[in-house]
């Protein structure tokens, strides 16, 4: 479960670290009162949305006097902001933060989160502030450092001090951003948080250490421990695509490979993921269908999978138990009487009404690909998958056993 920025900020306050005080408004009648808790201009007034990326897309803006911020409320408030991470469709902006705006001499970067390869919590520091942390990672590793720490002890003084030498914080901030930093890592373990991001976390000329910007995303299973986040637990917390999949009554996770996955168990759903991989592919989703779906589920799932332009092929991988194979191919059939299938399809049915949903497929016309194992169709799929290069387009189809490409005529 994703926060606000707004709504971040008011637990890293709690934490102990400071940030600059501001206002929220979610229509334009309330900015008078929002300037007077502020304080005194310039003001910088910054799009509600659950995605990174505001500030080049417009989201950000800036305000000397009162004319211009009830500019800035009209102009974003109410539209759809796009960024890398909302996709074409943008998002919706409901409400604007209002923080006064401070002299930065220095920015940092600083988050927590657990290292999975590790088993451990990590900090991630970079003395390269209000920058992509992915587009410096891969173009500048050395300018990152991690620290893993013990999640029993938590993050240890000497730990946090190592931290704020290395990024090379002035002397007469170095105990506050120390302090700063433990209260990060208390914060992110009472809130069972899989990440807190600040970024910047700058030193200014009025306030020294600041969180500028701040990002928290709580562990949905710990949220039973946390009643206070209920209310705020809204479809807008998700991404687009992962808050369908809840009205659906599934369990998707978006990924950025290009093979699309429908799989009936967690585990079943992981094992998929990793033949893919194995097989020099990259899957765009996790999406467990679980026992218990109906045709209208599969079918939804189906068309939810193929909403990702960057799918270019799907897996669906079904061992049949409680849920039997002939619903599987019985939502797929009704998918594409009510989508087109424009990329490849490879099918893998093992169990329950196997026969019965093998031969609702292959009456079908929708030139689907059969695997006889996991291997065989993470094979497939991850070839069908790769971009042609040839000058006219291809389709699969079935030819003893194996996956090939035959020129339209």
């Amino acid at each position: 479960m994703r926060l606000l920025e707004h709504q971040a900020k008011q637990h890293l306050a709690s934490w102990g670290i400071t940030v600059p005080c501001g206002a929220v408004v979610s229509k334009p009648t309330q900015l008078p009162a929002a300037v007077k808790k502020v304080g005194r201009f310039p003001f910088v007034l910054k799009a509600q949305v659950y995605a990174g990326g505001r500030g080049k897309a417009g989201g950000i803006l800036k305000a000397k006097n009162l004319s211009q911020a009830r500019q800035a409320v009209k102009k974003l408030l109410g539209k759809r902001l796009v960024t890398p991470q909302t996709g074409s469709e943008g998002t919706l902006v409901k409400s604007l933060l209002i923080e006064q705006s401070l002299t930065i001499l220095k920015e940092f970067y600083v988050s927590l989160l657990v290292d999975r390869s590790k088993g451990l919590p990590i900090v991630v520091a970079s003395r390269e502030g209000g920058v992509s942390i992915e587009e410096l990672a891969k173009d500048d590793p050395q300018a990152i450092s991690t620290t893993p720490f013990d999640p029993l002890l938590g993050l240890m003084p000497f730990q946090a001090r190592r931290i704020v030498g290395w990024l090379g914080i002035p002397t007469e901030q170095r105990e506050k951003a120390t302090w700063q930093l433990l209260g990060l890592a208390k914060g992110f373990f009472s809130l069972d948080a899989s990440l807190v991001e600040v970024n910047p976390w700058a030193l200014t000329k009025e306030l020294g250490m600041v969180a500028l910007d701040a990002k928290l995303t709580l562990d949905d299973n710990g949220l039973f421990r946390h009643p206070q986040f209920h209310s705020l637990k809204t479809a807008d917390a998700d991404s687009p695509m992962e808050a369908k999949s809840r009205q659906i009554g599934i369990n998707y996770v978006g990924l950025t490979g290009s093979v699309g996955c429908m799989v009936n168990g967690a585990g079943l759903a992981m094992a998929t993921m990793d033949s893919i991989k194995l097989h020099g592919g990259e899957p765009a989703n996790f999406l467990d269908v679980g026992g218990g779906a109906d045709v209208n589920q599969v079918r939804e799932a189906f068309k939810l999978i193929l909403s990702d332009p960057k799918v270019k092929a799907v897996l669906v991988n079904i061992f049949g138990g409680i849920m039997k194979c002939d619903v599987i191919a019985q939502g797929i059939l009704s998918a594409a009487k009510a989508i087109k299938i424009k990329v490849p399809l490879v099918v893998r049915l093992e169990g329950t009404n196997v026969e019965l949903g093998r031969k609702l497929l292959q009456g079908s016309k929708l030139g689907l690909v059969t695997a006889t194992d996991m291997d065989d169709a993470a094979r497939k799929v991850v070839e069908a998958a790769k971009p042609l290069t040839l000058s006219k387009p291809f389709v699969l189809r079935q030819s003893s056993g194996r996956t090939a490409r035959r020129r339209v005529k």
